[in-house]
Formats: structure tokens, sequence, C-alpha cells
């Protein structure tokens, strides 16, 4: 770990900082720290774009979750971001881990991740998810689909033993996007109780003695900020629990709520109250199992983004501005490859001017990318001080979930470093993917 000079901070604002880590500070010219280590000397010695992470705040946020739901198994999803050392983060703060596919997988595992601790789950997981599930002995696969059962039951062969739960459609829209809402009939993940699908599903798993069904899983979607959607899936699932009961006589141990908590990306914007959250949910369950006769499950939950999201920034150099009658584009080094979001679903972000003071007049901007598309936009209609100009440093807050985990080589610009910040130490966590690895991967003529 490589010790930065100590910054000289003030107090840090309340408002205009709001989405920012609890760690970040005002510094000398106009810069910020973060974790106790300012801005612009990450950027000058690991170059831009960089992904910023602080320690502390991803720390702070997994303890969070064990304090709200103390009696809950809390699985960090690790879709939203992952390398080694979050992996170890989050096991050492007592989480367990939300998995997609073999890599992350391996990853985590490799890294030290107790695998009884790790959820496997997809609505399309290859054979190879699922032999590297098995032989690394993961805790608990979710069942998407009808044809996964017959497949996993013959993988686990008939002296196997493997714990599953079934992903069940609830049929709630909750969501802050149409492309990121998946409680509905009308998406490709999980199995629907408005059809039965769900239930016949459940009772084929029930007829395979090497498969333990534990509980139902669902997943309402992304970016929910009210409680409400959450305390129906509660009666929905319970409601189907009972029912589970009176047909097959069993009575399932778990349920698993999902994540999708929303957050903040700039000031002002609603976040998901995780303290209501947690009464609401665990005074439903309690109502809603009493009122069916049956003992209250264990909850799970898996949050992502809500414990990375804000952990993270990204910080770019401005390369060019370009005024017309209408419009001034603010171009940076970076764009839809580190940070597709915007194009996919519009999200919208408070990229900040960092590394100098301005006392000019702040005006209407888009910052946009280097990349061949029109698209290519981090940030539409957000002001920045009038005389911004090619050289400049930005930081956009909020950006340690969904954007190294959802990078691409388009246009072969290669993908960002992660850079951790704790108490004054900067420390590279995963290196810039260079020009050599790219001509590496290509190996014909």
């Amino acid at each position: 770990m490589t010790t930065l000079h100590e910054p000289a901070v003030t107090t840090r604002a309340a408002d205009d900082l709001s989405v920012w880590p609890a760690s970040t500070a005002r510094h000398d010219r106009g810069d910020l720290a973060v974790g106790g280590v300012p801005l612009t000397e990450i950027a000058d010695r690991f170059g831009t774009p960089v992904y910023v992470l602080d320690e502390g705040e991803v720390r702070a946020r997994c303890r969070t979750y064990r304090d709200a739901f103390p009696e809950a198994e809390v699985l960090y999803a690790a879709k939203a971001f992952l390398c080694r050392a979050m992996a170890h983060w989050v096991e050492e703060e007592g989480l367990g881990l939300d998995v997609c596919s073999a890599g992350e997988l391996e990853l985590a595992v490799t890294t030290g991740f107790p695998p009884e601790r790790i959820v496997l789950h997809g609505n399309a997981k290859s054979p190879h998810d699922l032999e590297t599930a098995l032989r690394l002995g993961v805790g608990r696969i979710v069942i998407d689909s009808p044809s996964e059962i017959a497949r996993l039951a013959a993988a686990v062969g008939p002296g196997g033993h493997q714990k599953v739960m079934v992903r069940v459609v609830p049929g709630i829209s909750a969501g802050g996007h149409e492309k990121i809402r998946t409680g509905t009939d009308d998406q490709k993940f999980g199995l629907t109780l408005t059809d039965g699908y769900a239930q016949h599903a459940i009772a084929r798993i029930l007829d395979q003695p090497q498969l333990e069904l534990t509980g139902l899983h669902c997943h309402l979607g992304s970016q929910i900020t009210t409680v409400k959607p959450y305390l129906a899936a509660v009666r929905r699932m319970v409601g189907l629990m009972a029912r589970l009961r009176d047909a097959h006589g069993v009575v399932l141990p778990e349920l698993d709520l999902g994540g999708g908590h929303g957050i903040a990306y700039r000031p002002g914007e609603e976040a998901l109250d995780l303290t209501t959250l947690a009464r609401k949910v665990r005074a439903e369950l309690v109502e809603s199992c009493a009122a069916a006769g049956l003992p209250v499950p264990r909850l799970l939950i898996e949050p992502g983004r809500a414990i990375a999201g804000p952990a993270g920034l990204a910080l770019y150099h401005v390369l060019a501005v370009k005024r017309t009658a209408d419009h001034t584009f603010v171009a940076v080094d970076g764009g839809m490859s580190d940070n597709p979001r915007p194009a996919l679903y519009g999200v919208r972000y408070a990229p900040r001017l960092i590394g100098r003071h301005s006392t000019a007049e702040a005006a209407p901007v888009t910052v946009v990318g280097r990349h061949c598309e029109a698209g290519d936009i981090l940030a539409s209609d957000v002001r920045l001080p009038g005389d911004v100009h090619p050289g400049d440093l930005l930081a956009v807050p909020v950006a340690g979930a969904y954007h190294l985990s959802m990078a691409s080589g388009y246009n072969l610009v290669g993908r960002p470093p992660v850079v951790a910040v704790d108490r004054g130490h900067a420390r590279l966590l995963v290196r810039r993917e260079s020009l050599e690895d790219i001509r590496r991967r290509d190996v014909g003529l």
C-alpha cells in the first residue's frame, strides 16, 4: 500500500457533496480528498479515466446492512462490482455473496471466500456455471427455469446433494426504468405465479431427492426507492409458501427478497430508506406468516448497488470543449466504454470540476465521451463553470456499481483501473487494460 501525502482539508459540505462518500473533504486549490487522498494526486499517479473506490465507505455500508437486518443473511450482489479486494472486504464484514457466473464464483472462491456462503443464480446458467458451482461447493443454486431442474439433478448425480431455491416472479412492477424491472411476468427471469409455472416447477424439484429446496427467491428490479413493492412481494411469497405446505406438506425455511435498493445519483434525489425497509419488511413477514400459520422463514437480501455505488467515483480529463449555438459539449477521455449506463437506461450523474478554483458563472453543458456514437453521453444538461477547458479534471460520484462490471472494449481504448483509498493511502486494485492485453487476445491473421 502506497501512502500519498496527508491533505489539509476543510469541513465536508452537506449539500453539493451529499452523494459523495462520507470521507469526502475539501482540499486546497479546488481539489477534493476521498479517503484522505486528494483526487488530483490519484489522477496524476494513475492516469485517467480511473475508478476510485473508498474502502471505508464499502465497509460502512456492509455494516449498515448487517445492523439493519441482524436476523437476515445479507448477500452482496457481485454483479454490481467485483474484484478480489471487494470479495475480501465483504467477507470480513460478515456478508455472503450472490454471483451470476462461473467467473464471479471462481474469483471469489480463489480469493478465499467461503463457497457455502455464496448463492448462484441467473436466467441461463451454462453447463460450465453449474459444474463450477457443484465442484466448488456453492451454498445454494437458484433455479430459474424448468429445464434447469433435470440438468442440475443429473449433474449432482443420484448420490449427491445440492441446496436450491426457486426464483419466483411475483407479478409486481417496480424499478427506476423499464429495462431494470424484473418482477413482472413479461421478462426473462424466473417462474411466474399467475400461470402456475412456479408451482409446477417446485413440485418437480420436490421429486428430486438430490435437490433440497430451501426456499423461494424473488427480485423485483433495480433502483426501487419505496418500501411498498417489497411488502407486496412478502405477502405474495408467503401466500405461495402456504399453498406449498398445503399441497406438499413442505415448510420452506428461507425467503430471499433480492435487492434493487435505490440510491441517489445526484443531490436531492430520492433513495430507499433502509431502516424503514427493514422495520416494515420484518413486521409484514411476521404478520403474513402468522395469518398463514407458518413459522417465519429466514430472510435473505441481496444489496449490490447500494453498497458499491456510493463508495465509488470516476475521474476524467477534459479533452475538448465545443460550443454551438444551442449547446456546449465537454468531451472527456472516457465514455460509454467505461460507463454504458446513461446510454442503456438514461441514468443521470452530477460531474464536478476539481483541481482548480473557478470564479466563472456556471453554465449548462453536456459531458460526452470519446467514442464514435451519438449516444455516448455521460451527463446531459449539467452545470459546470463557464471557463471549463481542455486539461481540466472532472469527477463523477456514485460510480462504484455497474461501471467496470459493464465496461466494454469499444474502440479498443482499454478499461480503466480501480484504485482503493483509505485513511490517506491509495493502492491499485485492478490495473488498466493495456494495448498489449488487447493484442494478446487477438491470436490470428
